[in-house]
Formats: C-alpha cells, structure tokens, sequence
C-alpha cells in the first residue's frame, strides 16, 4: 500500500536535533478501512479501496451502506481508490482491513500530498495573475489601478486568443506538492508532523501518497 487518506489539522513548528525552528503541517492519517479490492480479473485494473473518517449511518444512502456492510467496515465519509500495480502488495489486503498511519509511513519517509486548494471565488487580474495594474492615479486614470489592460489586437486578429488571463473563479483546485519530508510520526493519534506546508484548507481532506 503506498497511499492513505488524511485531514490537514493545520500548521506549527517544531525544533530539529540541531535546534533549528522547522514549520511543519500536522495531517492526521487514518485509521483507513479497505472497502474494495479491484483486481485485474474482475475489474480490469489493479486498486485498492480505501474509506476515511465515520459517520452516522442516517447520513448516508442506502447503496454505499450495502457497499460498506460487504466489506464488514464501519460507515465512512470519504471513499477514494488507490491505484497500485503490485499484485503482491493487493494480495495481503482483505475488505475489512484497518491501516493506520504507522504502517504505511515512517519518520524521514518521502510523500506527496494531493489536496484541493482554498477556493477564492470570482477575483480579478492583479490577485490571481499578479498583474501591476494600469498606469499610477495620475493623468486621469483615477480608477484603473487594478484593471487588466488591453486583452487584443483591434483589425488584426479581430478576436482574443484563447487562454488569455482574465478574471474569473480562483482556488479551488487539486494541487499536488511533491517531496515532503515526514519529522515525526505519532501512531497513538494517527499524526504525522509534515516538514513545510501543502494545498489546502483546515479539515480538508488529502492523499498522502508516499514517495
């Protein structure tokens, strides 16, 4: 298994050996349940299922509480797959399983995390492209300070190209950050102290994907 389902807790610092202030993200992972195993034969590719964090039985529809009572796990919010090619690994798991966080990560281990970034709503140009602006207050432009500017050509093309940067909707997209480092493992809460800082909310849900 080279993946679990987590929430970022938030973020604090802690002291290194050398006694140097390191800022880490404290992500609790797991206990995930196994809900599904697909394999090869019967699905066409090989993955393991995982679900996080439960929840009342009355929150949740009538096809997953079949879906979760087949596999003998308790109710769960998330359900998400874990796509492996290793047979072998598939091979030890059963629906049902319980993972914690310790028997998927170490202290000095090398993750991804895979997390949605805060959404922004509507913004213009200059917060989500960092543009400079048009111009200071001076010479008559009392209120083009943060207007995008010309977006096209006026006879020649006529038109605006594709992809050009606009406002519009900010945030709010999957956003991976690679090659984080884990200081600490904390198995008795199903903490790990992550080393910098990764895309996403407080209480939002990520993939930890070990490196």
């Amino acid at each position: 298994m080279s993946a679990l389902l987590g929430k970022k807790i938030g973020m604090t610092g802690v002291f290194d050996d050398a006694g140097q202030y390191v800022p880490v993200t404290v992500v609790h992972v797991g206990p995930n349940f196994v809900t599904q195993i697909k394999t090869m034969a019967n699905d066409g590719y090989t993955a393991v299922q995982l679900g996080y964090e439960e929840k009342p039985e009355r929150n949740v529809n009538k096809p997953l509480v079949g879906h979760f009572e087949k596999s003998s796990a308790p109710m769960l919010r998330y359900v998400r797959e874990v796509r492996t090619f290793d047979d072998a690994k598939v091979a030890e798991l059963k629906p049902g399983a319980v993972l914690n966080v310790d028997d998927v990560f170490h202290e000095g281990d090398t993750i991804h995390v895979i997390g949605t970034s805060k959404g922004r709503g509507f913004q213009g140009v200059v917060k989500r492209h960092h543009f400079g602006g048009v111009g200071q207050a001076t010479h008559g432009q009392s209120d083009r300070q943060r207007a995008p500017g010309s977006i096209g050509g006026s006879s020649y093309p006529s038109r605006v190209f594709k992809g050009q940067r606009m406002a519009g909707r900010m945030g709010g997209e999957q956003i991976t950050t690679r090659n984080l480092k884990i200081l600490k493992v904390i198995p008795e809460q199903n903490l790990i102290l992550v080393k910098g800082s990764f895309a996403g909310a407080k209480n939002q849900l990520v993939k930890v994907v070990k490196g």
